[in-house]
């Protein structure tokens, strides 16, 4: 998340508040979010979204046998979308809080100390945000996998496009991850190691997933 110009401070509304067309009119605007964070939140609710309606489209009568898997899969991907949404609207007040830290007084030596504590751990907050988008990517992912093999054969194609949308959703947490651990102590930045090695794993996970639908639909 880099600084955001001083030239504004107007910010947009949360995407759970807006309909589809304003939050892209926000989202090209020359204002300091929504950005890249809210989309990467976005694209981890679609890719959760995407579940539960292939999840829900597999409870016919012929499916009987897997309907408490498939129970499952849809109340835990419900919950996986609106908690994605939600950190859609953490980021841009994650992004707003990194800005009003870089714009705190530096005049006296502890103004520089006290905006130096701000600046770091509003970048925290504003890496631990995508952190979490990662994780709601991964569990969407997770259950796209093992939605995969009893889904409805009808909507597979959904199913690649659930591990696609958090494969975005990982990457582009990556790129927001990336920026505000640059700016950070290396003993805070390292707190997200983890979850940057993760990432590699995740797209992994989602690349195959994609080829196994692929592979079914050319069947």
């Amino acid at each position: 998340m880099s600084q955001p110009s001083s030239s504004s401070t107007e910010t947009a509304p949360s995407s759970g508040e807006v309909t589809l067309a304003q939050y892209l009119g926000d989202l090209a605007a020359k204002i300091p979010a929504p950005g890249g964070g809210a989309v990467a939140a976005l694209h981890a609710a679609q890719g959760a979204a995407l579940v539960a309606m292939v999840a829900r489209y597999t409870t016919r009568a012929k499916d009987a046998e897997n309907r408490p898997v498939i129970d499952r899969i849809i109340e835990a991907a419900d919950a996986a979308r609106e908690r994605a949404l939600a950190l859609a609207a953490a980021d841009a007040a994650a992004f707003t809080a990194v800005g009003a830290a870089y714009k705190l007084p530096k005049d006296t030596p502890e103004d520089i100390a006290a905006r130096t504590a701000a600046i770091n751990a509003a970048l925290i907050e504003a890496a631990r945000v995508p952190a979490e988008v990662v994780d709601e990517a991964d569990e969407a992912l997770s259950l796209a996998a093992e939605l995969f093999p009893i889904g409805n054969p009808n909507v597979v194609t959904d199913i690649g496009a659930a591990a696609d949308a958090c494969r975005a959703a990982a990457t582009t947490s990556q790129l927001n991850i990336e920026i505000n651990v640059a700016s950070l102590p290396a003993a805070e930045g390292d707190r997200f190691a983890a979850v940057l090695m993760r990432i590699e794993e995740l797209t992994a996970r989602a690349d195959a997933l994609h080829a196994d639908v692929v592979h079914a639909v050319r069947r």
